[in-house]
């Protein structure tokens, strides 16, 4: 069979050197010496096919145009089949009779086979008697084996042997099913023991039951690609010993066999690239250990660059790991087995197309968090407002910063909502020159404007956790119709207590006012009433409200 597509091959080559030679100029044509007729003929003749009878194939045939090579190949072979299964027409009666520009091959008067002086040249013969007396050979061979196999005898024998190898099968199968129950058995009675100190080890990541059901799972697929492998070939070799079924075992066998010498023929060509890939990802490796290495040391503080912030370390590395790994992907790229192929690159395009479509909003919440992390607009433990939320960041990611409300809620703002909104950061100059609290109050034109910021400064004063230096300080805001706005502005450190500190204020305020019998005419003002809206002192602990000292 090699032999024969060997000979196809040479054919092939041939052909090529033929049409190159009738695609040269004209000029070149005319000074070439012409190519005998019987060269010719046989240089453009490419097309085979094999002479198949009962799965087996007993020689090839060449074609022309006019008669093509698997058409004559179909009529030889059923010339040979009627002649095998006519009893009457004996093997011995199988004779080459020459003619004057052909050899033919007959069985008594019965025509076979005509073999021509191109088909002993195609087959490297010095003559087509030589040619037509191996044909000869071959075609009784195939007689005697197509009656042989087709006689009561033989079939007998051969559905023993059938049924004797159908048996075997059983049994093993029932056998390996034993074995796979007695091995499940062993094991656990085996490696309990072992499978508990494995899953202390693993910190409960993986239990006794999944080490169990991983192991039952290796030993079930085992048992059944052996199981499958036995099926696979004891129906190929039952089907083998009828000449009925014997192509079709062979074309089933095909179709197991070539793939499998397809992808280790793939795998060797490529063994080259994935021992490269297998370098390359061992290389990018180590480099990423030294890059984390090094920006372990700048968030230690152990490594400090010059204007380089400590916090940038780890979403620098991340940027950076991500620049390598692509790096590393375009350089590996050509050494992935199939990448060349169109399968292969129109697959990439369909993922690069989902992952631009279906991450778009993610990939902007990374650049935003990144563009938010080395903008240092806000670091965990600070106060900030972003519209409406107020809160202390809890967590910042590339995607998404945690806050913590006032009201112990937690919010998820997205980095791109954050970075297209104003944030006010409570806390960033809170720790150096102080966050100032400010709140206003309305007091009517009769009341002096130093008595008005006096008690103001003094409420100021008395409430806990405002600092005293910086002093506080009163502003006048507006001359409003009804009352004049003033406005106390006190420093704190501590924007986490804002609430608190507010509250503290205006009691403060409250009490202050309430004390002097200064009348607060905010939020709205329509008249002077009969009496001040004061409250006395003496009222100051009215019920349910307790006084210090419990009185």
């Amino acid at each position: 069979m090699t032999f024969l597509f060997l000979r196809m091959s040479l054919a092939s080559i041939r052909t090529i050197i033929a049409i190159a030679a009738l695609m040269l100029p004209l000029g070149a044509m005319a000074a070439a010496p012409a190519l005998p007729q019987r060269e010719l003929a046989s240089a453009v003749t490419i097309e085979r096919a094999p002479v198949v009878i009962d799965g087996e194939a007993l020689f090839q045939l060449r074609g022309i145009s006019s008669h093509p090579a698997k058409q004559r190949a179909d009529q030889v072979a059923e010339r040979i089949r009627a002649i095998a299964r006519d009893e009457s027409v004996p093997v011995s009666e199988l004779r080459v009779v020459e003619a004057q520009e052909r050899s033919e091959i007959r069985a008594g008067e019965r025509h076979i086979i005509s073999l021509f002086d191109g088909d002993a040249e195609a087959e490297q013969f010095g003559h087509r008697h030589q040619l037509a007396e191996f044909y000869k050979a071959g075609i009784a061979k195939a007689i005697e084996r197509h009656r042989h196999e087709r006689s009561g005898a033989y079939l007998q024998a051969q559905g023993i042997h059938a049924a004797i190898v159908i048996g075997l099968l059983v049994a093993l199968l029932f056998a390996m099913r034993w074995l796979l129950r007695w091995m499940e058995g062993w094991v656990e009675r085996r490696f309990q023991s072992r499978l508990k100190e494995l899953e202390a080890r693993s910190f409960k990541l993986l239990s006794v039951d999944e080490l169990k059901n991983a192991w039952h799972g290796g030993l079930r697929a085992v048992h059944f690609v052996v199981g499958l492998v036995l099926v696979v070939a004891c129906l190929n070799y039952v089907l083998s010993l009828f000449p009925w079924t014997r192509y079709v075992a062979r074309r089933g066998a095909a179709l197991f066999i070539d793939p499998l010498e397809t992808m280790w023929a793939g795998l060797v060509d490529a063994l080259p690239g994935l021992v490269f890939i297998a370098i390359l990802v061992v290389v990018t490796r180590y480099v990423l250990r030294l890059m984390q290495l090094f920006f372990s040391g700048i968030a230690n503080g152990t490594i400090k660059p010059a204007g380089f912030e400590q916090e940038w370390a780890w979403p620098t590395y991340r940027l950076m790991r991500v620049a390598v790994i692509a790096f590393a992907l375009v350089i590996a790229y050509p050494y992935i087995p199939g990448s060349d192929s169109e399968a292969f690159k129109g697959v990439s395009l369909f993922l690069g197309l989902l992952m631009s479509l279906g991450a778009a909003s993610m990939v902007a919440n990374n650049l935003a968090g990144y563009a938010l992390i080395y903008r240092r607009a806000y670091k965990v433990g600070d106060r900030i407002k972003v519209g409406d939320v107020v809160g202390d960041v809890l967590e910042m990611r590339q995607q998404v910063t945690q806050l913590r409300t006032v009201k112990n809620e937690e919010v998820t703002i997205p980095s791109s909502l954050i970075l297209n909104s104003h944030v006010i950061n409570y806390s960033s100059l809170a720790r150096e020159k102080g966050l100032i609290l400010h709140t206003t109050v309305g007091i009517g034109y009769e009341t002096p404007w130093r008595q008005v910021e006096a008690m103001l400064i003094e409420a100021a004063n008395r409430a806990e956790g405002l600092l005293r230096e910086p002093p506080p300080f009163v502003l006048q805001t507006s001359l409003g119709d009804f009352c004049v706005t003033y406005e106390i502005n006190a420093y704190c450190d501590r924007p986490q207590e804002m609430a608190k500190l507010y509250t503290a204020l205006h009691r403060n305020i409250l009490d202050l006012f309430n004390e002097h019998g200064v009348q607060i005419m905010t939020p709205a003002y329509e008249g002077d009433p009969e009496q001040p809206k004061v409250v006395p002192k003496d009222q100051w602990y009215a019920a349910p409200a307790k006084a210090p000292g419990g009185k």
